[in-house]
């Protein structure tokens, strides 16, 4: 879902220091610049240390000591009430699942045009 926001953001507004790091490129083609100059092996790096985590809680739900995306993160309290618990974990899911098809959408239209998703609505340019 951070992704499909991302995507989206990058034509509203532009961070100057990160037009100079990709000289204004978007998506895959700022993925591409970031490859070559060796920010994504950083990236990957220290996310894979992360996941490490994640491995932990994989082992957890499989033994049953927890249920599958309980990370135990609740500060607003959306869980108390078991029955709305249910309800909000079934649109994490759905809305998890449009947001990947919607970025899925989102690169490959940026393949064919060039342009961010913003971008194809009209004359839309970033602030």
């Amino acid at each position: 879902m951070l992704a499909a926001a991302g995507a989206m953001f990058q034509d509203i507004a532009v961070d100057p220091s990160y037009s100079k790091l990709v000289s204004g490129a978007k998506m895959t083609a700022a993925h591409d610049i970031l490859v070559k100059q060796g920010a994504m092996g950083q990236l990957l790096l220290w996310l894979s240390f992360l996941e490490v985590f994640g491995t932990i809680a994989l082992f957890e739900t499989l033994e049953g000591k927890r249920a599958p995306g309980d990370f135990k993160f609740d500060p607003l309290g959306f869980s108390k009430d078991p029955e709305k618990g249910k309800r909000y974990a079934l649109a994490e899911i759905k809305n998890g699942r449009l947001a990947m098809m919607g970025v899925g959408g989102m690169v490959h239209g940026y393949f064919l045009t060039g342009k961010g998703p913003l971008e194809l609505l009209g004359n839309f340019k970033a602030v």
